[in-house]
């Protein structure tokens, strides 16, 4: 058999907004997080899914640093990219970018299945910070997108099951301590994508996993799926069931009939095949389908209210259109963490590809004439059975070693394969990937010793899983050691220890303001909030006279230090050390919209509301406002009584007395 289908790297050029550095404090509390359950909705709940919502949620995003510093100015940049086709489809795939699908192209028709983002353009979505939007996202770790969005993966050919290539993705997941693989390939002739996905637990103790593959398509679609309830969840964060299609008297499957953004968790009746669709007015569709481990079908909306239609231009050009999402995940719902068992692993199959249903059938009042009538269109084009047997054949390539490396990730895996010599066939972590970061952990695994720096710096990241925890209490006690330390055992739950850790590397330590600053978060959980504000300005006050040069590294850690320590004092109403701290940022991070946002709050502290008033006239952009975040709003009606101007308005859920 003649194979055609084809892997090859590509270059991309987007117009796209550059990363910048990450933050270089340690992450001692999550993002503010708008996907968490009022308490008042776990009653009644079915049991499977009341004790999966309450299954080790996510507390901090250690052991990764925050994405945040990025901003809003796009210039065009080339992306490697890898691209698989056939005869019918041809996919694109950022492994730079969190392995994303950007593009999905039927070939025979010149249509765009997915919706494609023009732009790249971070915002604060993402568990970690930085996220952009479009396209086939594959999120793993705990509620929310993956902390990888912004992220490279590993990425190789590997033989596909038909005698031709996949394309293989990989990478050491940090939140759960989990090795994943997605595998990608187009079967000869086929007008479907297959996507194998495997997540292990190498360790000897069960682990929380989280998977949803977040399709975006263009919001002028109606969504089908096999279902006649969902969970509604807002960004109240409310959790009710409620009846399909139709609900608070609007046809909820059309995305633009809701006003304000939501999620709508479809209840698929267990043995009903796994699948779900966006059409359009002509009745075509992209469809998804899977085995039937991976349950959860979801559509998320933007709604046609103002805040959601404001996120659609922040995320993308002005005048492009928006977009929906189409999901799929391993729970009911994204609230939801699924127990892995010690030393197993989760695999499913799924597809992707075009499907016709016919305008008349999707679009009719009838919905379960509107879902049967696309389900048969899909047994006939790609029968279930097929689905199963291509998860079959796929399963026992999935152990395959790759071949010519296209793509490298992050050289974690390789640390942790390392120190515990874990099998894993079909996703190598060579040493060759091990890098800067790595570099004092490789030691501390070596020698028993965290090395203390070279040079004067922000401390590296910090490693929290209970293995290398052990290592740094059994290691001499340098300052650094007893750092991260603390930082390990803050993220354990032992706040208490944490901060004897952090008090006692005072005592020698060289550099103060990475404790006191560590100490600052600690005083402030606890309630004191006053002992946090002098630990930050004595944190900032030390940074200051450490400071080396304005590079990158400090300007970064000089910001977010600065950020942290202007909050803390306006919180308690110190705004003249707060105005001391604010004079000493330099004058590029004081024009940056986080901090013109700042401003107006520190000029409504010292009480000159006019000149308040005056930042937002002139005009800001917050690049990494969090989603959900209401402090525009917030702020502004503190200065006036006035509506507030579309450019700031953000709001994700109905107005609260």
């Amino acid at each position: 058999m003649v194979i055609v289908t084809t892997i090859r790297r590509d270059v991309l050029t987007l117009p796209a907004a550059d990363l910048g550095p990450s933050n270089p404090l340690p992450p001692l509390l999550t993002l503010d997080e708008a996907h968490r359950i009022d308490e008042r909705d776990r009653e009644g709940l079915p049991r499977d899914m009341a004790r999966q919502i309450g299954y080790e949620p996510l507390h901090s995003v250690l052991p990764e640093r925050i994405r945040d510093g990025y901003g809003r100015a796009r210039a065009p940049r080339e992306l490697d990219a890898v691209v698989i086709e056939n005869d019918r489809l041809r996919a694109t795939v950022l492994p730079g970018l969190g392995g994303r699908i950007v593009s999905l192209l039927h070939k025979p028709t010149e249509r765009e299945l997915l919706y494609r983002n023009p732009v790249v353009q971070p915002a604060c979505f993402a568990l970690n910070g930085a996220w952009f939007s479009g396209g086939i996202e594959w999120n793993i770790g705990a509620t929310g997108h993956t902390t990888l969005s912004c992220s490279p993966l590993h990425a190789a050919r590997v033989p596909a099951p038909d005698g031709g290539e996949m394309l293989r993705l990989w990478e050491w997941e940090r939140l759960r301590d989990l090795p994943f693989q997605v595998d990608l390939w187009l079967p000869d002739g086929s007008d479907f994508l297959y996507v194998g996905v495997r997540v292990r637990n190498p360790h000897e103790r069960p682990a929380p996993v989280y998977w949803w593959s977040n399709i975006a398509v263009p919001e002028e679609r109606r969504v089908l799926a096999p279902a006649d309830e969902a969970w509604h969840f807002g960004y109240e964060r409310r959790l009710r069931r409620i009846p399909v299609p139709s609900y608070d008297d609007a046809d909820r499957t059309y995305p633009l009939n809701s006003h304000f953004p939501a999620d709508f968790f479809y209840e698929v009746p267990d043995g009903q095949r796994r699948w779900i669709a966006a059409v359009d007015e002509a009745g075509d569709a992209l469809v998804q389908t899977s085995t039937d481990l991976l349950r959860g079908r979801k559509l998320f909306v933007w709604g046609s209210g103002p805040g959601g239609r404001r996120w659609q231009e922040w995320l993308t050009e002005p005048g492009t259109g928006g977009y929906c999402e189409i999901q799929a995940g391993l729970a009911r719902t994204q609230l939801e963490h699924v127990r892995l068992e010690a030393e197993s692993e989760f695999s499913w199959l799924e597809a992707y590809g075009p499907l016709t249903v016919g305008a008349e059938a999707a679009h009719g009042e009838d919905w379960a004439a509107a879902r049967a009538e696309a389900e048969s269109r899909l047994e006939d084009v790609l029968p279930r059975r097929d689905v199963d047997a291509a998860y079959a054949a796929w399963l026992p390539h999935a152990d395959t070693d790759p071949g010519e490396v296209l793509a490298v990730g992050s050289g974690w895996g390789a640390l942790e394969v390392l120190r515990s010599a874990h099998k894993l066939p079909g996703t190598p972590f060579e040493e060759s990937t091990l890098g800067e970061a790595q570099a004092p952990w490789l030691e501390l695994l070596r020698t028993g010793a965290f090395p203390e720096p070279r040079r004067v710096g922000p401390p590296g990241e910090t490693l929290v899983a209970p293995h290398w925890r052990d290592m740094l209490e059994t290691a001499p006690a340098v300052p650094l050691a007893e750092y991260h330390l603390g930082v390990a055992q803050w993220h354990a739950g032992d706040s208490a220890q944490a901060v004897r850790s952090w008090e006692r590397a005072l005592e020698l330590a060289p550099s103060l303001w990475p404790l006191l600053r560590c100490l600052a978060v600690a005083d402030a959980q606890a309630g004191n909030k006053e002992r946090a504000a002098d630990r930050y300005v004595e944190a900032f006050d030390d940074l200051c006279r450490e400071r080396r040069d304005s590079g990158e590294v400090w300007t970064a850690v000089t910001t977010a230090l600065g950020r942290e320590a202007v909050e803390a004092l306006l919180a308690v109403r110190r705004t003249r050390q707060a105005r001391s701290v604010w004079e000493r940022l330099g004058s590029g991070t004081r024009a940056r919209g986080r901090f013109r946002l700042i401003e107006a709050q520190l000029l409504l502290a010292e009480g000159d509301v006019p000149a308040a008033r005056a930042v937002f006239d002139e005009g800001f952009e917050v690049a990494d406002l969090r989603e959900g975040a209401e402090v525009m709003s917030q702020v502004w009606a503190r200065l006036t009584d006035d509506p507030l101007p579309a450019r700031y308005e953000f709001r994700m859920r109905p107005p609260t007395d």
